[in-house]
């Protein structure tokens, strides 16, 4: 295991070692989990009895693992799936946690489409609707953070500062900024306009665990108090997978029937609904561009650029659809190329 801070790499193994002591676990075991976009990292170590354990390392002040803790408390005493907090130093940012294995939905569903299987990747999608509504009723949104005005704009933010910017080397009139500051305003709008209750904030395949028992949430420690369509959006227009928009609307269909049924907020009618998770869509969509252009030039990641094309994608088809974004447009064509815009139709 590689600790460039070697002060971290003591207080590790000074909290470890009881640890392993009291819960026989293997201390000559632990290799590498997983990587993140975050400053996070996952380590897993072995125990006696032939299991095994997850380390979550989240240096502070850059991470701060609380957010994480509470809300695994809450999916706990709401009886939803997801790794267990079996032990913390929230000070240091050290978390032992229960394995759920290696198997992400991501994966599954990207070999599905791989063999041309789609009746597997409708049923994962329909178990990621299922745990979805499940997180949506039974976890208090009170306790959470908002999702505000503020936070939505800064997000926004991240696209010209980052990808307009520093990726692109574009700087935008006063006319640009003008519809720029004028698309902004709608989306936010259209956000603060929506029912408000619990949202993961990267409700993707790539934070759901296969298990034995069915899928499980990775991920939530993002978790605020905000619009309903937000996680539907984040299911069915993915970083790392996209699908045709039929799927996307059987996706949407599903949930927004089983929503109605269960009582949820959603609105009465499915044109407007799918107007708020296009439009909400779109807000993240413009903040993950900001985001992974920020991970290449800040934080030496630059492999997350590569699906800067399926986000300007996405972007650019609900821009062109509405009237009110249609500004858009004209500030994502330019950093697209007129070959990557009519690649998308």
């Amino acid at each position: 295991m590689a600790w460039p801070d070697p002060a971290r790499h003591a207080a590790f193994e000074a909290w470890l070692a009881p640890l392993a002591a009291a819960q026989g676990l293997r201390t000559d075991s632990l290799r590498p989990a997983s990587a993140d976009a975050s400053f996070r990292r996952y380590l897993r170590l072995d125990d006696a009895a032939g299991g095994s354990r997850i380390v979550m390392d989240a240096p502070p002040p850059q991470e701060d693992v609380r957010p994480f803790v509470a809300v695994a408390e809450a999916l706990a005493a709401a009886g939803l799936p997801a790794p267990r907090v079996l032990a913390a130093d929230a000070a240091r940012g050290f978390l032992l946690l229960d394995d759920l294995g290696s198997e992400l939905a991501l994966a599954v569903l990207q070999q599905a489409v791989a063999r041309g299987d789609a009746a597997a990747a409708d049923r994962l999608l329909r178990e990621a609707v299922g745990l979805l509504l499940q997180w949506q009723q039974r976890i208090d949104a009170s306790a959470l953070p908002a999702y505000d005005e503020a936070l939505l704009r800064r997000e926004l933010a991240l696209f010209p500062d980052w990808c307009v910017q520093r990726e692109h080397g574009v700087a935008w009139t006063e006319a640009q900024q003008a519809l720029w500051q004028g698309v902004c305003d709608r989306l936010v709008a259209s956000a603060l306009a929506q029912p408000v209750l619990a949202v993961h904030r990267d409700y993707m395949p790539r934070n759901l665990m296969c298990t034995p028992a069915g899928l499980a949430m990775l991920d939530f420690q993002d978790a605020v108090r905000g619009p309903i369509t937000y996680d539907l959006a984040s299911l069915i227009r993915d970083a790392f997978l996209s699908w045709d928009e039929a799927v996307e609307l059987d996706v949407a269909v599903r949930y927004w029937e089983q929503a109605r049924a269960a009582g949820l907020p959603v609105d009465a009618d499915f044109g407007e609904f799918w107007r708020q998770v296009e439009w909400m869509g779109l807000q993240r969509h413009l903040k993950v561009l900001g985001i992974f252009c920020r991970l290449k030039h800040r934080d030496g990641k630059p492999r997350y650029a590569e699906d800067l094309p399926r986000f300007f994608g996405y972007a650019h088809r609900v821009a062109s659809r509405y009237t009110g974004l249609r500004p858009l447009t004209l500030l994502l064509e330019p950093l697209m190329g007129t070959s990557r815009v009519n690649a998308f139709y």
